[in-house]
């Protein structure tokens, strides 16, 4: 009894049937439930097969080599005649009951005859003897063609050589034969072969395309972890973006459905398997059953080795199976037969012999051991490397995996709307809304539910039917947009596979009005995805203005509806669904009437005076809200959609009237003339370098240089207050040229000169402050005569209007403030967008003769029409040559402030070409001033 447990190895048979236990166990996580059945059916056919050469006595087995290598020939000669093509290639021949392999069989008989012809002795001529038989069915393989397996074949050959001791002089030549021809190979391989090729070396293989089955081999180790994924509800579906998971790639899937655990469970197996096979061979009575033995267990390790790499992406992917584990009928049967052949050399070589046999050294295979201890060192790094892969990778991986099987419909949240002070909406949504289906599962549902939405939509089924065939492989197909009763309608009738949702198409009741404040939205271009990563394709932002501005608290979330597809597209149930957030309305500072009423204004002043564009700001002096921001021509922003109207959007940019696009008051800088001399009079109550009450001579012109600097009218001489009041060019000739223009420049930059206000809109202009550095390093001259020009606003400064009105509110306030348009966002005003806390001027406690000034001049001087208002006001006027108007090239300026010792608003015009400030942009001034007083201003604070 004891000597009957020695002939069996019981750790052999389980480690073969664990093999078989784990390969069925992938293949019913997989959903292949009928191959797992056929591989049991197999196994226990294998089994019994593996019983049976197990009692094979050792000297049959030349004999039964002899006949396998017969057969498998004359089976490989039948291939290209009678055999089954797959991929390009002829493998396989159909026996009606099964299909076999006889390239599988020609491993096992490359191992047994090799055995047989060596086991006499390493003569040359058995040498030469070897190569010769091995070369025949290393030829019919490679003809199918199978490369691969041809590889595999001339490697078991030279597996033999080496375990049969052959002398290393005589192998060197085949090594060397083998690694010059390698470039050779590249003339044998197919397309597909080079592509893997290719994958492996570039290692940046399109995961779409030549380089899929690394992908998801990668993916499916990575993110299995210790238990993987096998009894999760949607494994089935993963399972499927794997493909050969139940041959080539059997490794990576059953690590996928059970985990690492289950993949070091096969190695473990291999490695008993290879080890048993080493004592085998070790404790083999002749030197042909060592050699069997031995190569037996060499092939099941590279077999196993190659498998695993390969599934790892270390290897190039070349369709190498486990035996017994992967599926295969002919591989299976080969890998019990070989399995029973090892038993019948444990079992021959635990009999106690009755005669002597030949020493044990020479029996021995040459480096069993070591190359026993080299696969297993291999089979164990290799189950390092996938743990350290799903420890790097793993949530990565777990992602792409959900990801890779869903294919999302974007459901566009509805924009915020933009509302003015009161609540009066200047932003809105269309009420309009787009019918999609999921193009394929709707097409393939139930015929009732078909001619039910289209009797919603009011069309026939035909047309219906006509619209999903054109739906070029979509996963959505848009039918329709609809009304809202229409589309509360659909919505109610549930309909699978059907999706409603807004268009998202805006709308802005007030046109011109607002246009160049609220801007418009589009479709998202590159810029747009650059700026916003995580934006959608085909998601609508804000292009210009407010609409750009605030586009991220307008847009909101946009939602989804996700659907489970298959490795071809095709959808196979619904996923999440995740519903829009409607993005937050946004309440102004801006108030619709003044607004209208600033529009209007504007407009009658530049098409009275002749001029060609106009701008108007009203402003709290003391935060920086801004009321109104007219600008004049404008533009009609309803015509950009989307869809864009190209025949208006062409019409209205090609009409009259310069920049009709852009808000001339943040957007337009001209020379500010002599709205600027109440800044250059800061810059002298900063700096002390002349006396305010000082009197300095007036005249008509003053002559500096040899030049002439003319005045706007006669003036006698005139100190500060004066100057201001009557706007006198020759003082302020003088005073700029006692300053120098750094002094001026120092002051005027604090008082936002040359610089961006920080309004809340895209694109301001910074305008220009010129100084002699500046102005060199542009390639200009600064000439004697620009200081003189500097002091009345002319030469090198051009400003915007609301840098006029800020610097106007600063000086009569001694603060700067931040324009801002935006008041609150949310629902109810829940969240206030806070202005920025005001500026204090440095030189703020000196400005009182500056204010004076401004004062007189609304009383009884260039500003006063002022005089009639019911408060007091301080203002500036302006006249300022510019060459880029029309007809005189005169700018009309007019900037003023309400009430003046205590400052709320400032309101400042300009039209370009409009001549004389106070003539042109002093009615619209006062006319806003008036509404503002009579209309917006509320009662005054209890004292």
């Amino acid at each position: 009894m004891q000597a009957d447990r020695r002939k069996s190895d019981p750790w052999l048979v389980t480690a073969a049937v664990a093999l078989v236990v784990l390969g069925m166990l992938n293949m019913v996580s997989t959903g292949m439930t009928s191959l797992a059945e056929r591989h049991a059916i197999l196994a226990v056919v294998g089994l019994g097969a593996m019983w049976a050469t197990s009692r094979m006595r050792i000297a049959a087995l030349s004999r039964f080599g002899w006949v396998l290598f017969t057969v498998t020939v004359v089976l490989l000669v039948a291939v290209p005649l009678v055999g089954i093509a797959t991929k390009g290639a002829q493998r396989w021949l159909d026996l009606g009951v099964f299909t076999l392999q006889p390239s599988e069989m020609a491993k096992l008989a490359l191992v047994l005859v090799p055995s047989t012809i060596l086991a006499g002795g390493n003569t040359l001529g058995r040498f030469v003897a070897v190569l010769l038989v091995a070369s025949v069915p290393v030829a019919l393989v490679a003809l199918q063609p199978d490369l691969s397996t041809a590889v595999v074949l001339v490697a078991t050959v030279m597996l033999m050589l080496i375990l049969a001791r052959v002398p290393l002089l005589r192998l060197a030549p085949l090594f060397a034969i083998g690694v010059l021809s390698l470039p050779l190979a590249v003339l044998f391989l197919r397309p597909y072969q080079l592509e893997r090729i290719h994958v492996f070396l570039s290692g940046g293989a399109d995961p779409q395309g030549s380089g899929w089955a690394a992908w998801q081999a990668d993916i499916a180790i990575g993110s299995a972890g210790w238990w993987g994924l096998g009894r999760e509800p949607d494994y089935n579906l993963r399972a499927e973006y794997l493909p050969e998971s139940q041959h080539d790639l059997a490794f990576a899937s059953l690590v996928y459905g059970w985990g690492l655990v289950a993949g070091v469970a096969v190695v473990v197996a291999v490695v008993v398997i290879v080890w048993r096979s080493v004592l085998a061979a070790r404790t083999a009575r002749t030197r042909e059953g060592a050699l069997v033995a031995a190569g037996i267990g060499g092939l099941f390790g590279i077999h196993t080795a190659v498998s695993v790499a390969q599934s790892l992406s270390l290897l190039p992917h070349t369709g190498m199976p486990i035996p017994v584990f992967s599926y295969g009928g002919t591989a299976s049967m080969v890998g019990f037969v070989s399995i029973g052949l090892v038993l019948a050399v444990r079992r021959d070589g635990v009999t106690r012999p009755l005669w002597a046999t030949e020493p044990r050294k020479r029996r021995l295979p040459r480096g069993v051991s070591v190359g026993a201890g080299t696969l297993t060192a291999s089979l164990v790094a290799m189950s390092v490397f996938a743990w350290q892969l799903q420890t790097a990778h793993g949530t990565e991986l777990r992602a792409t995996s959900d990801t890779q099987m869903l294919r999302c419909i974007r459901l566009p949240a509805e924009r915020g709307q933009i509302l003015d002070r009161t609540g009066v909406p200047v932003a809105v949504n269309v009420a309009e809304y787009t019918v999609a289906v999921v193009a394929r599962m709707f097409a393939e549902g139930d015929p009732a539910v078909r001619d039910q939405l289209a009797a919603l939509l009011g069309i026939t089924p035909d047309q219906l039917a006509e619209e999903l065939l054109s739906s070029g492989g979509e996963l959505q197909v848009v039918l329709a947009r609809v009304g809202p009763e229409q589309a509360r309608l659909i919505v109610d009738a549930h309909l699978p596979w059907v999706l409603v949702y807004p268009t998202g198409r805006r709308h802005y009741p007030q046109g011109p009005v607002l246009a160049s404040i609220l801007g418009y939205v589009g479709i998202a271009d590159q810029e747009d995805m650059q700026f916003w990563p995580n934006l959608a394709l085909g998601s609508r932002v804000g292009k210009a203005g407010l609409e750009k501005q605030y586009d991220a608290l307008l847009r909101g979330t946009d939602g989804r509806q996700c659907v489970y597809v298959n490795p071809s597209g095709r959808p196979v149930g619904t996923g999440e669904r995740v519903d829009p957030v409607r993005g937050h309305d946004l309440r102004l500072h801006l108030d619709l009437g003044l607004q209208q009423a600033a529009t209007d204004a504007l407009a009658q002043a530049v098409r009275s005076s002749g001029g060609d564009l106009g701008a108007a700001v009203v402003m709290d002096a003391r935060t920086g809200a801004l009321l109104a921001l007219a600008s004049v021509p404008g533009y009609d922003n309803n015509v950009f959609g989307p869809p864009a109207d190209l025949a208006a959007l062409a019409a209205q940019t090609e009409g009259p009237g310069p920049g009709r696009m852009l808000n001339h008051a943040v957007q337009t800088a001209v020379p500010p003339g002599s709205t600027f001399k109440i800044v250059v009079a800061s810059a002298n109550a900063a700096t002390h370098v002349l006396s305010p009450d000082t009197v300095l001579a007036g005249g008509a012109a003053y002559t500096y240089g040899g030049h002439t600097f003319a005045n706007w009218q006669p003036m006698a001489g005139n100190s500060l207050l004066g100057a201001i009041q009557w706007s006198d060019n020759v003082y302020f000739y003088q005073l700029a040229d006692l300053l120098g223009p750094q002094r001026i420049a120092t002051t005027a930059t604090e008082l936002g000169a040359g610089t961006r206000s920080g309004i809340d809109l895209p694109s301001e202009s910074e305008g220009f402050l010129g100084t002699p550095e500046n102005v060199g390093s542009i390639g200009g001259t600064w000439y004697p005569g620009s200081t003189l020009l500097m002091g009345i606003g002319q030469g090198t400064v051009t400003s915007t209007p609301l840098q006029v009105a800020r610097w106007t509110s600063g000086i009569a306030t001694g603060a700067m403030v931040t324009p801002q348009l935006a008041a609150a966002y949310g629902p109810a005003d829940a969240v206030p967008i806070p202005t920025a806390e005001p500026r204090r001027l440095s030189f703020a406690d000196e400005l009182g003769p500056v204010r004076a000034g401004m004062r007189a001049s609304a009383a009884a001087g260039t500003a006063g029409q002022l005089a009639s208002l019911p408060v007091t006001a301080g203002a500036k006027t302006g006249t300022a040559e510019d060459p880029s108007a029309p007809g005189k090239g005169l700018n009309a300026w007019f900037s003023a402030v309400v009430p003046f010792e205590e400052p709320e608003i400032v309101v400042t015009a300009l039209v370009r070409g409009g001549g004389f400030g106070s003539a042109t942009s002093g009615p619209v001034v006062k006319g806003l001033l008036e509404r503002y007083l009579a209309q917006i201003r509320g009662p005054a604070p209890a004292r």
